[in-house]
């Protein structure tokens, strides 16, 4: 069975995206929000909310504890200033604060402390979550192992001896 790590994260994200939309609940204000201040629009897609859910679920499992300045930080992008320079700017705290409590409401985070680090880990209800939503691949079956091609036959052909 492949892992979290074997999967490409595009196909992760869009199927957990579709199973979340049972979970959380898009806030009203979403269709208006930017997703940075580094953006000139708010995104286009409109389900982004639970794609960005799913990414943030999958960056809980992949690093946890993980804060929400770290999820600022990974969210963020360049501003287009124009002739200027372009400088960076994080991503939007609300939008990673509400989909980080609501989450934790589904019981897939919760708060803890490790050491140094305090944040947010996937609980074991969000771990079998991310398991069961990973796309399964039919080309390969198991126990069938990949034989390969048969040789061509040399041929042989009968040339005249000179003696």
């Amino acid at each position: 069975m492949p892992s979290i790590y074997d999967v490409k994260p595009g196909e992760l994200i869009s199927k957990a995206a579709e199973q979340l939309k049972k979970d959380i609940k898009m806030p009203p204000w979403s269709l208006f929000v930017k997703t940075s201040c580094g953006k000139q629009n708010p995104p286009e897609d409109t389900d982004w909310y639970y794609k960005r859910a799913a990414s943030i679920l999958r960056k809980v499992y992949m690093r946890g504890p993980i804060g929400t300045n770290k999820l600022r930080v990974l969210y963020g992008t360049k501003k287009n200033r124009g002739h200027a320079r372009e400088e960076y700017r994080e991503g939007a705290g609300k939008i990673i604060r509400s989909i980080l409590q609501q989450l934790e409401k589904a019981g897939y985070v919760k708060k803890e402390k490790k050491g140094a680090h305090a944040g947010r880990i996937i609980t074991p209800k969000g771990k079998s979550f991310l398991d069961k939503v990973i796309p399964h691949h039919e080309s390969r079956k198991p126990g069938r192992a990949a034989q390969p091609a048969p040789k061509p036959a040399a041929e042989t052909t009968s040339a005249p001896q000179a003696s």
